[in-house]
């Protein structure tokens, strides 16, 4: 059964308290994090990197979500464009589908050649083999959803103007295609399943839980994180509060509530 919202809430909150932590011991030790988010369209990525990054220090925890490689990317080795986002010390990088496009999307939608495909399952366990003997925690999740809970969302995104301009050529034509992706994410897995860098299934027909579920899967996997706050000394003010002073202009009139 899904999940309502307040309980949605409730169940978070706490999870929420040992983000605010894990970003806090990132900062003191100098970890630097890279969580990455695929899936099928429509699974929920957006949603689950806003209830990780929800309240965090948007200056310590960035989400890279990259277009379309360049002319002059497509040049480059294909690793190039992501490395720059990589985090500094005590950053945590959040990436919005990432260097397995070459093993998803591309590969399905024709964007690479059955060649390039294939040599990316080969290098990406050694590309990442490289970011993990340097000391970067690296989580790949890929969030799974039924093709009937897809048909849902893509419809939803049509007649909800608010979600729109979620709803590309790309959505549409994956449809279609839906076997296709599944194969091409059994072939990822066999390949890049490593043991310096696992995968990790979550069921996201509800969105909601599946949020709640990365989160935990996420801090249970983290080493030990406890660092106390530091205290902030916050003395009297010393005078009653001012109130604000306008001397050149005013404020501008306040939005009608009934």
């Amino acid at each position: 059964m899904a999940l309502k919202g307040k309980e949605y809430r409730e169940l978070l909150e706490p999870m929420t308290e040992e983000l605010v932590g894990m970003a806090r011991w990132a900062r003191a030790t100098g970890a630097r994090i890279v969580v990455i988010f695929e899936g099928r369209d429509t699974a929920g990525k957006g949603g689950a990197i806003r209830a990780v990054r929800d309240k965090l220090n948007p200056r310590q925890c960035r989400t890279v979500a990259l277009s379309k490689p360049s002319e002059e990317e497509q040049t480059q080795w294909y690793f190039e464009r992501y490395v720059k986002h990589l985090p500094h010390a005590g950053e945590i990088v959040l990436f919005d589908r990432s260097w397995y496009n070459r093993a998803g999307v591309e590969r399905v939608m024709g964007y690479c050649t059955q060649e390039q495909a294939e040599a990316f399952l080969t290098v990406a366990p050694t590309f990442e083999k490289m970011l993990t003997d340097d000391g970067i925690l690296l989580f790949k999740y890929w969030l799974t959803t039924d093709q009937d809970r897809q048909e849902e969302r893509l419809k939803e995104r049509g007649e909800d103007p608010l979600k729109r301009w979620k709803l590309s050529p790309v959505d549409l034509a994956a449809r279609e295609k839906y076997q296709a992706y599944t194969d091409a994410r059994e072939a990822m897995l066999k390949a890049t399943h490593t043991d310096h860098a696992p995968w990790t299934l979550v069921d996201f027909n509800d969105q909601k839980g599946g949020r709640l579920t990365l989160i935990r899967d996420l801090l249970d996997r983290m080493p030990d994180m406890h660092i106390e706050p530091p205290k902030i000394d916050f003395p009297d003010l010393g005078h009653e509060p001012y109130a604000e002073s306008y001397g050149v202009i005013e404020p501008i009139k306040d939005y009608p509530i009934d």
